[in-house]
């Protein structure tokens, strides 16, 4: 039992809460009496309920975001029901703007705004000593990086063992103004104290931690700091290193070039928010980018380095159409052969979008506030880049490929191709996240040969170079056989699931 209980639902068991655990160790002599308490979306209210109330907490603690209000809501809810003298305090984002519509704050006791690292502390004292402060909602002073202690003890060695993400930062905050992004608010920029936190980086590395996501918004703004990191991180490579930085993508200056050169593949990830490269749709949410230094930088990472690219483009802009998404879609298909998430505009509490929203632009009012339509975008064009956001997740971005998905776009531009596949699939099996790999590649040859009507014995030899050479592949295609010999698949089948037992350390059958 814990007097103070932390907890959250993540959105999958790999991810971890910085927010909860910045709070743990900047809890000082509260520390011994709290407990944090992970788990997912996924897990049934009951059982969230059971897990919280078996520790008989005086205080709750929760940390709510877009992914969980919904499921917290409910869950603070039946709280009440079962235990009405349990303080219920809230945090995050979600709950950090426009509280006073929202029913999670409604119900629960308090709610603490902002960076809360510090005056958490302070607050949850003030609780268990019997204290009931009459304002419900309060701000907590923006903290001085310098004075907080840095939350990384707090990841168990069951936490690195389990393999979840360590999630870090250098800094927070960010200089730019996009009215979409919860960065745009007004906070300045400020850089954690960078021996401390490289101190740190050290403490996890000889604890066994290899996957470092950095938070931080604007990674290589400081090109100072960028460049110490990273050439910390080369100083301690490891074949099972792994990290991820979000990167401002038309900066990318030669220092900063030439030390992601000499990372090995597999090992880097830049996450690039390119949004769309239409100049007035950007005008429209005060987004500043230089295209021309965009894609340059992307050819030079494309051409020149091994660094893994997830660039992500948004649908539903003030201006855009579909006609312009497809063309910064078709754009940077090009120039990325990693990654391309493409989202769906959200109305994010707290953000300048807001000021936009009326007859023009339309959002749910239900998380994740997705734009149901705008002024140049009908919902129906929405559901349909819903759907190819779905495939291309899953046939492009999760799977290799190459071969088969270059016949799906040689004959026009990428964006129809992907659209019209999409529109087909959709018709097909309603729904692409929850197709096996098998099913997917089956998918594929029926639309290549049936619906495009191109050559079968060209389609089954991109399959088969891209399942079986150089996929490792070990699945039974047997439309295969009219173009290959059935006996020669089999032995390809049985080698690839040899050379992975291999690869495994595991003995053969």
């Amino acid at each position: 039992m814990s007097e103070l209980l932390l907890a959250t639902l993540n959105a999958r068991f790999a991810h971890s809460s910085f927010g909860l655990r910045y709070l743990l160790a900047n809890l000082g002599e509260l520390r011994e009496r709290a407990e944090l308490l992970e788990l997912e979306i996924t897990t049934p209210r009951d059982a969230v309920l059971a897990a919280i109330l078996e520790r008989d907490p005086q205080v709750l603690a929760l940390g709510v975001y877009i992914w969980n209000v919904r499921e917290l809501t409910a869950v603070v809810a039946d709280l009440k029901q079962l235990r009405p003298a349990l303080l219920i305090v809230l945090g995050g984002p979600e709950v950090s703007h426009e509280a006073e519509q929202q029913e999670i704050v409604r119900l629960a006791d308090y709610t603490l705004q902002g960076e809360a690292d510090l005056a958490f502390a302070e607050f949850a004292g003030r609780l268990l000593a019997g204290e009931r402060p009459a304002e419900r909602i309060q701000a907590a002073p923006l903290p001085d990086l310098a004075t907080i202690r840095l939350p990384y003890e707090e990841y168990t060695d069951a936490d690195l063992a389990r393999g979840r993400v360590v999630y870090v930062e250098a800094s927070r905050g960010c200089p730019f103004r996009c009215a979409f992004c919860l960065s745009s608010l007004p906070d300045p920029v400020r850089q954690v104290p960078l021996d401390a936190f490289l101190d740190a980086m050290q403490r996890l590395l000889e604890r066994g931690a290899r996957n470092f996501k950095f938070v931080d918004r604007t990674f290589n703004l400081s090109i100072k700091t960028c460049v110490r990191i990273l050439e910390f991180f080369l100083e301690r490579l490891t074949p099972d290193l792994h990290l991820h930085f979000e990167l401002i993508p038309d900066r990318l200056p030669p220092a900063v070039r030439e030390l992601t050169r000499r990372f090995p593949p597999g090992q880097v990830q830049f996450e690039v928010g390119i949004q769309t490269f239409t100049p007035d749709v950007n005008a429209n949410v005060s987004r500043k980018q230089d295209d021309a230094r965009a894609v340059a930088n992307l050819e030079f990472l494309r051409d020149e380095t091994d660094v893994h690219v997830h660039a992500d483009l948004l649908f539903g802009l003030p201006g855009e159409t579909l006609a312009s998404f497809g063309e910064s879609f078709d754009r940077l298909l090009a120039l990325v052969p990693g990654d391309i998430q493409l989202g769906v505009l959200k109305r994010i509490r707290g953000t300048p979008i807001r000021e936009q929203e009326g007859d023009d632009l339309v959002f749910s009012r239900v998380a994740p506030y997705e734009l149901l339509r705008s002024a140049t975008v009908s919902h129906a064009e929405l559901q349909r880049v819903k759907r190819l956001a779905q495939a291309f997740e899953r046939f492009r971005n999760r799977d290799a490929l190459p071969q088969t998905l270059a016949l799906l776009t040689q004959g026009g531009p990428a964006f129809a191709a992907w659209l019209a596949f999409s529109d087909w699939l959709h018709a097909r099996v309603q729904r692409a996240h929850s197709l096996s790999e098998q099913r997917r590649v089956e998918l594929l040859w029926t639309y290549l040969t049936e619906i495009l009507d191109l050559d079968p014995a060209a389609v089954a030899t991109a399959i088969h170079a891209d399942v079986y050479e150089h996929g490792g592949g070990i699945m039974r295609l047997g439309f295969l056989d009219a173009h290959f010999d059935p006996a020669a698949l089999k032995a390809t089948r049985r080698r690839n699931r040899q050379q992975a037992l291999n690869r495994a350390g595991s003995p053969s059958r």
